[in-house]
Formats: C-alpha cells, structure tokens, sequence
C-alpha cells in the first residue's frame, strides 16, 4: 500500500454544502472503502459497503481526489456544491497480455457501517475451491461450518459458538433458506454465483424482521446490470466430484438486462475410508438454474428472478468388493426440489435526501422426500414474504425508515420417526403468519458519532403480538480507532422436525413432550477496531465481544438419555460469550497475513443442570496467508485452522466396561491450500483441503449394527474424511 488514508474529522467552519457519489470498478462493482478526498485540505470520508460516500464540500474546494489499492486515483473537478457523482477507477495499468495489479482486499470490516459488519468480497472466494455457500468460510475467522451428521452429509455454520439457526440467512437482504432447508441449504448456493457475503455479528437491523439471535449473513450474488458477458468454472476433486458453472448477461436496451445462472454438481463416488461399511462422503447430483432481470431507470428500477433446483442425495452402507456390506443396507435416500421467485421495485422521489419507497416480494416451494433407513421425512414447505420500505434524509444529521412486512410460513409433513414399517405415517401441517411494522432512526454527525435506533412490533397467529428494539451506536475519536456498541432482541419460531430432519439417521427417538415457545434472546455487543499506520502500510487490528443471553430456548437434549433427543422449553439458563480478536497486515507489496483467536463459552441447562452445550468447540485459532506476484500472474493462499476441544454428550455404558464415546473430545489442526496462476481471461488452480488429514475416529456410532438401538451418526466434532484435493479452471469475459 503506497498510502494511508484516514478519516478525519470536518472543520466546523467553512463547509457549505455536500457532495454525494458511487465509487465502483469499470464494470459497477462497488468499491468498498475507497478514499475520497479534497485536495488540499484535511476532509476526506471513505466509501461505504455500497461504495456510496457523501462528504462535505469546503469553502473554495474544487478537486475532489479519490483513491483505492489496485486502482489508478482519479481527481474529479466539482463546481456543483450539490453534485451527484458516478466515480468510475481503472484498474491497474495494461500492457498487452499482462497486467500490472495489486493485492484486492478479500475480508473487509465495513468501516462506515454503524454495525459490526465484514464483507467477504469475490477476490476472497477465490482463495479456495469455493464450490458452494458451505465452503466459503475456509479463510473466515469469524464463522465455522462443521458437519452436523455423518450419514447424510448435513452442514451447519456457527457464529458466536451459536447454531445457524440463531443467525439469519438472507440472499440480498431477503429472508431464505429457513425451516427444511437449513440442514442442507449451504449446498445450495454456487460458490461461482456469489458476488461477496456480508457478515453482521450481533443483533441487526429491523429493517429485514426480528430472527437476528446472533448475526445476519447476507449474500449478494451477480447482478445482470455489472455481470460479465460470459464466465464460466470448471471443477474436479480427488473424490470424484465435478462441477460446471456458467453464466452469460445480454445488455437487451441501455436499462434493460438480463443474466442466466447454471449449476451442475455430482459427487460421483462413494467412498468409506475408515471402513466402517459406512459413506464418508453422499453422492449428491445437483442441477441449479436462475434467470434474472433488472431494468435501471432514473427514478425507477426493477428487478426479479426465477431459480429451480433439484438434488438427489443418496449415502448409508456402501458396497465392498460387489458385495453390500449388509444383505439388509442402511440406506438413505434424499430428494429434494426447491423453486424461488423474487422481484424488488423501487422509485426514488429526491436522490439528493435518498427519499425512496420500496416493494420487495418473494416466495418459495421447497419439497423434500427423504428416507432413513425405514424412517421416512417428507415435508413440503411454502413461503411468501412482503416487505413496504420507506426511507429519507430528514437532514445532513437525521435519516428516518419504515416499513411493513408480511411472511407466511406452511409445512406440510408426513413422517414414520420408527424402523417399524407397520407404523403408519403421521401427518401434519402447520402454519405461522407474521405481519410487522418497524421504525429505524439514525443520527449521524458527519460519520464521527453514529446512533441508530428501531423498534419493530410483529403479530403472530401462533404467538400474538411481540416487540423487538434494537439499537447501534458508532463513535470515531480519531481516523484510527472506531468503537461500536450494540444491543437488542431477536425471536425465532422453531420447526424442530424440518430444522432437524438429519437427527433421523440414527437410532435415537425423538421426543417433543410438550408444546414450544417462541425461542427469544437478548444480544449485547462491544467491538473496537484500529487502524495503525506501520513502516507505511496499514495494521489493522479488531477486538470483540458478544453476549447472548436466552430467555426461552428450545433445547436439543442428548443428555438426559443417550438413546433419544428430545426438544424440550429451555427451564433455566442459557447463553454464549464469545471474545474474538484478529490482526492483518500488508509486509510487502502483494503479501497479507491475518491471525484471529476466538473463545467461546457455551452454556445451556439440561435436565436441571448448567452444562457447555455439547459438540462445540472451546476456541479457535486461525493463520491466513496470501501472496500474488508482482504482476499479478501467480497467487499463493495458505490458511491453518486450530479447532479446540469440547464437551461431548452424556455417553452410556457400551456394554464390555468401556464408554459408548469419551467424554470431551481433543484439538485438532486443518490445513488448506491453493495455487492461481492467471492469464488474460482464464485462471487456472490447483488446491487440497484438510491436507493435515485429521480425521474423527469411528465418527457413527455402532456402524455395523445400524437396525439396533445403538446406532449414532451425530456425534461429529471434527473432519469425517481426510485430506481432498482439487484442480479447477475459470473463465470471464468481461464487460467493457
């Protein structure tokens, strides 16, 4: 980095008006943290996650100078005190088939965000095989993806040491992936399709509805307007697994563009490398299609989108040698059909105060047959969400939003939770409406102190009327430090069955005795970064802490007896404190390296007694390093993950003196790699996962005997397979 720009505080005197702009990349992308400053003077902001700036306009200043790594500066002459600007930076400097490039950055803090928010931009996806929404976290400090079963293959994140079922999924500030999808959902989104994710740690905005218990992730994925006219990505691993991805946009009229998304995935063979009888990893095929339209008016824009998905996910006891390993095999059999519909219209009344209203419509079908041995799932689920917003600047200092909302959620569910083929099915269906309205006020003095408030009210036909407050709070001493404070409350209705279906592969009965609550928490949040400038590049360095403290939970008990799960009304306490910090720093031209730690403590009653909640790690340690050469034809990542030990549930008595699984399982180290070498619109890479090779030991429990009452895939704390390896191709042809 050949600068450091600050922000700093504005002169009181001498500023008469404000100049408002977009800084973004020759092909629309928004330039997140961009420095945008006038010359000769000390008043300078930087751009926000949406590379929009506004910035106050001295008595006598003209040039306006705007700057970002990697990019060529541009200086701007502005007469119009009132300007709205459209920024455009060149990158780098071209020379025939090479092209001179520094370092884009991949994890950004959002500085000018009033919460704690990252942003995992397309350079940072690339780091590593990046094949779904799942393995997009390799080189994330802040969020984990572990395996939740090992039969079935099932995901899951964690974010505070919490569940993602208390983090709140969206794909472009819309609510999804809920209910029957979470348990497979991360496999849903092509890691291709994404164009960066946005992390809010703690509680969020109530603009996007009050289930935010630990954070929000937001994926914002290739819009038609700045996509390419063409790319395309090719991948194959050391398991057998292919991918194809390819996409195109048509510029149809200077508003009207349309982008076409495909996915095709299929993991090809089955494998059983601790041979157990059992697959370590599903065959899964997967077709994924989506056809999206915008049209980019002055006033008005529009957009919406069409996506279908099918997949089939078989896994269970394997063949050896032509011979299944039992003449009665444990199979599990999953297919799934999900379609979406989504369309967003907005009119904007004054660009100079931002006054604009909103509708955002969207509405899904998710319809999923599954089979567990002689257990059987199907849950067919439909979802419709509405949302009215209405946002303006009252004043340079005071901005005002409101809304209303609608969801609707239905589960239709026929289910045989026994191997007893004489049960019937049950049948059931149930359905929530939730209509809400919520207010978001925000002071902002200059970006230097930022207050922002909103309370929403939301009325349920199953558990009436609730309020959700929530409230941020951004204050900047100097250009080097930036503190924020949070707090504020968030509900969650539990589907336990569609949420949890995966807990079917095992022997285990599952019990729900009695009717659950509304699942609510309280969230508070203290995070401060810096910005210390070192031998004339940047250490950045970001301290957090977040408590999350439940007021009713639905506990997933494993304890009170090793042979059920039960769902049971949190009766005592429960919470999570998690303390994280992390540091990165440019050494030299073109090589980063980011070091994180983060603690967790975990605690949830069962049956009475205070425990860590089982199967979630202690701490975690993280090291991430990236070099791209000099001009920019070869790139090297590397990122070493240290996973702490926990607490496993209660085990039984297997019978011969021994434990049915120890109590804590230990640490363990995951090493990911990949190289990139670049050329003029294709990349080729090469990469391995988990090359230490750590695997769990016997991860499913009394494997060979699956009909007995014994048999357990859930008890999975660590990797289930061992080191992968992978090579890929990429293509973009971009838009000039």
């Amino acid at each position: 980095m050949k600068y450091i720009l600050l922000l700093l505080l504005l002169a009181a005197s001498g500023v008469h008006a404000q100049v408002r702009g977009t800084v973004t990349d020759k092909e629309g992308v928004p330039l997140s943290g961009a420095g945008v400053l006038w010359e000769n003077t000390i008043v300078g902001v930087i751009t926000a996650g949406d590379g929009r700036f506004s910035i106050d306009k001295p008595a006598g200043a003209q040039q306006l100078i705007v700057r970002f790594m990697g990019y060529e500066n541009d200086t701007i002459q502005v007469t119009d005190e009132k300007a709205e600007l459209n920024i455009i930076l060149r990158e780098g400097l071209e020379l025939s088939e090479i092209q001179v490039v520094s370092r884009k950055p991949g994890t950004m803090k959002l500085r000018k965000s009033v919460m704690n928010e990252d942003m995992i931009t397309g350079a940072e996806l690339s780091r590593a095989a990046c094949c779904n929404l799942g393995e997009s976290f390799v080189t994330n400090p802040s969020v984990d993806v572990s395996y939740s079963d090992a039969a079935t293959g099932a995901k899951q994140i964690r974010l505070l040491g919490l569940s993602g079922a208390y983090v709140q999924m969206l794909t472009e500030n819309m609510p999804n992936y809920r209910g029957a999808a979470a348990p497979y959902g991360l496999g849903y989104v092509p890691g291709p399709w994404m164009q960066n994710i946005q992390i809010s740690k703690g509680t969020s905005s109530v603009k996007n509805g009050y289930e935010a218990l630990a954070g929000q992730i937001n994926i914002e994925l290739k819009k038609p307007q700045i996509a390419d006219i063409a790319s395309a990505n090719l991948f194959i691993s050391s398991t057998g697994r292919f991918e194809a991805n390819a996409d195109a946009s048509i510029r149809l009229s200077p508003r009207w563009t349309t982008l076409l998304l495909t996915h095709y995935e299929n993991e090809t063979k089955s494998h059983d490398s601790d041979n157990d009888g059992f697959a370590d990893i599903p065959k899964v095929e997967q077709y994924n299609v989506w056809n999206r339209w915008a049209y980019m008016g002055d006033n008005y824009v529009f957009q919406a989108g069409l996506k279908a998905m099918t997949e089939e996910r078989n896994s269970g006891q394997v063949s050896h040698g032509g011979r299944m390993a039992d003449m009665d095999p444990y199979v599990i059999r999953m297919k799934t059909g999900r379609y979406e519909f989504f369309t967003k219209n907005a009119y904007i009344f004054n660009k100079e105060k931002i006054t604009n209203v909103a509708l955002i419509l969207s509405g899904t079908l998710h319809n999923q047959d599954a089979a567990y041995g002689r257990k059987l799932y199907d849950v067919d689920q439909k979802n419709v969400y509405a949302s009215l917003l209405f946002e303006t600047e009252l004043s340079p200092l005071h901005s005002l939003s409101t809304g209303l909302s609608f969801n609707y959620d239905g589960y239709g569910q026929r289910y045989r939770l026994t191997n007893n083929e004489s049960d019937p099915r049950v049948k059931s269906l149930s359905r929530e409406s939730v209509t809400g309205a919520y207010a978001q006020y925000t002071f902002n003095a200059s970006d230097q102190f930022i207050f922002m408030a909103g309370l929403r009210g939301d009325y349920s036909n199953t558990y009436d009327f609730f309020v959700t407050p929530r409230a941020h709070i951004k204050y900047i001493p100097n250009g080097y430090v930036h503190f924020r404070l949070s707090a504020g409350k968030g509900y969650r209705t539990n589907h336990v069955l569609a949420e949890n279906n995966y807990l079917l592969a095992s022997s285990r009965e599952v019990r729900i005795p009695e009717p659950l609550k509304q699942e609510e928490a309280w969230n508070y949040g203290a995070s401060v970064s810096t910005y210390i400038p070192v031998s004339g590049k940047t250490l950045n360095v970001n301290a957090e802490y977040y408590y999350t403290d439940f007021r009713n939970q639905v506990v997933v008990d494993m304890d009170t007896d090793p042979h059920a799960v039960s769902f049971l009304n949190l009766n005592g306490k429960s919470y999570s404190c998690a303390f994280q910090i992390e540091a990165s720093y440019p050494f030299f031209e073109g090589f980063s390296l980011t070091a994180a730690y983060r603690h967790m403590d975990v605690k949830t009653t069962y049956n009475g007694e205070l425990l860590e909640k089982p199967l979630t790690g202690k701490y975690k340690g993280l090291l991430t390093a990236s070099y791209l050469t000099p001009l920019g034809l070869w790139q090297f990542d590397a990122t070493l993950q240290m996973n702490g030990g926990g607490r496993m549930p209660k085990p039984y008595d297997a019978g011969n003196g021994s434990l049915s699984w120890g109590r804590r399982y230990g640490s363990f180290g995951q090493l990911s790699a990949q190289v990139t070498r670049y050329f003029r619109r294709w990349s080729v890479y090469a990469g391995g996962e988990n090359l230490t090779g750590f695997k769990q030991k016997n991860p499913i429990i009394s494997a060979a005997g699956p009909w007995g009452g014994n048999f357990d895939s859930t008890m999975i704390w660590g990797p289930i397979h061992g080191a992968k390896y992978y090579i890929g191709l990429r293509y973009n042809l971009p838009r000039n």
